[in-house]
């Protein structure tokens, strides 16, 4: 594809192979990296089951990125799971999809993440800095530089990315070579003693919720595939190979942390990274952790806002949002939904009720996966009927369908583990996303002419 190249949408061609690599990375390590070794160790209080956790997640995420590889290549548009149900069961589960990804999903997260960064530089500053001021600054700085155009936004995601990465290596390393050792790592022992099997399979499924939430956002790649370059081959590639990087990347965190910690020490802190640092390197330590949380929480931020944007901007084009949203700038960036996003974000963050959503979200984010692994199903089924599958060649699912069907059931058990632990808050989740009907059969009837 040529440098200049306009997508079907007008929106530029720009983000080549590495970029997308970095883009899966950042979508799925945020600040959790830091924190939710300590809370699954909190669940499990066994090394052996710690690990397992994480690697058992790390399994779902690289099902989860096979059958988003073969979205992408049968259907390379903008918006990600908004175009594929669009494409295969019509424009209402689409339009759910990208109300909750605005409304809670991703602003939540969001949210959640720019209070964590305005924390960690509040501190490294001694305290001075409105935190506040910090967060309605970051999130306009990351709009402007996306509002720039794909190329700028790409570029401080991508630089934002490989900082990222460097930084959570330095961890790992200082973990396993500098600091002393507390745990040979034992093998696998009962989640406690007194523990029954129901009670532990209980404590196993909620650990695994702060797992799984570590690892999503792979998807959210799929987003901005419309700018991606030859995305049919590439995003799959990237998809893997970037979810590949953090199964590692996770594995070797926990890893550090439980051998520098011991895993009773790692269940009650509530800051692993910072204590492992501090350990090795005494106050610097602690000084370079909240650094570290810093670049990761920006990265995360800058990821999300060139990618998430692409959704609404979508769903304005086809008629499921205001259109005003769907507007394109000079440089080709969808301007009006970086900054509806940005805005939100803002209101969320500055209101203090982000903590409430996220507790939301998991049963939803579950939920659609589910629905856009079963659209692989329907597609081959329809190819083979003849009728419109999607692009034809480019990846496929390997395994299918057994694997693609264990992904299902790992969403699945997703939701049942998270209907379990926090039946409450998960029923919300589905009340806010039922909060959806209304505005789309008022779109859908205002610009019924351009509805897809």
């Amino acid at each position: 594809m040529g440098r200049d190249e306009i997508d079907a949408r007008g929106l530029k061609v720009a983000i080549g192979l590495p970029s997308a690599v970095m883009l899966v990375v950042g979508g799925i390590v945020g600040v959790g990296v830091f924190v939710n070794p300590a809370i699954v160790a909190r669940s499990l209080h066994s090394p052996g089951l710690v690990l397992a956790a994480w690697g058992l997640g790390g399994l779902v995420a690289l099902l989860g990125a096979f059958v988003y590889a073969e979205l992408a290549a049968r259907n390379p548009d903008t918006g990600g799971d908004y175009a594929y149900l669009r494409d295969t069961y019509g424009p209402l589960p689409a339009f759910l999809v990208g109300w909750t990804l605005l409304l809670v999903v991703q602003t939540g997260g969001m949210a959640a993440v720019v209070i964590v960064f305005a924390k960690n530089l509040n501190l490294l500053a001694g305290g001075s800095l409105s935190e506040p001021v910090i967060v309605v600054a970051t999130l306009a700085a990351l709009a402007g530089v996306n509002a720039l155009g794909v190329g700028s936004g790409n570029g401080v995601q991508t630089l934002l990315g490989f900082i990222k990465v460097l930084m959570i290596t330095a961890l790992v390393v200082t973990g396993l070579m500098l600091a002393p050792h507390a745990s040979r790592l034992p093998g696998l022992r009962a989640v406690s003693a007194s523990a029954g099997p129901v009670a532990s399979l209980k404590a196993f499924g909620a650990a695994m919720i702060p797992v799984v939430f570590s690892y999503g956002g792979y998807q959210t790649a799929n987003f901005v595939a419309g700018e991606m370059k030859d995305a049919r081959r590439n995003l799959a590639r990237a998809l893997v190979a970037g979810v590949l990087i953090v199964i590692t990347l996770y594995m070797l965190v926990t890893l550090a942390c439980v051998r520098a910690l011991g895993i009773d020490a790692l269940g009650a802190t509530l800051t692993p990274a910072s204590d492992v640092l501090r350990m090795a390197l005494g106050s610097v330590g602690a000084r370079l952790a909240a650094i570290a949380v810093g670049i990761s929480a920006l990265g995360y931020l800058s990821q999300s806002m060139l990618t998430a944007p692409r959704v609404y901007f979508a769903m304005a084009q086809d008629g499921l949002f205001f259109r005003g949203v769907g507007d394109l700038s000079g440089a080709r960036a969808p301007v009006v939904a970086i900054v509806v996003q940005a805005a939100w974000t803002a209101v969320l963050a500055l209101s203090g009720s982000y903590e409430q959503i996220l507790s939301y979200v998991i049963a939803m984010n579950f939920l659609f996966f589910l629905i856009s692994a079963s659209c692989v199903f329907t597609l081959r089924a329809r190819q083979r009927r003849g009728g419109f599958g999607g692009q034809e060649g480019g990846f496929r699912v390997p395994g299918h369908p057994w694997t693609t069907g264990a992904f299902m059931l790992a969403c699945i058990l997703v939701i049942a583990s998270t209907f379990w632990a926090f039946p409450i808050n998960s029923l919300i989740g589905y009340a806010l996303l039922l909060l959806g009907l209304p505005p789309y059969f008022y779109w859908r009837r205002a610009n019924r002419p351009k509805a897809n």
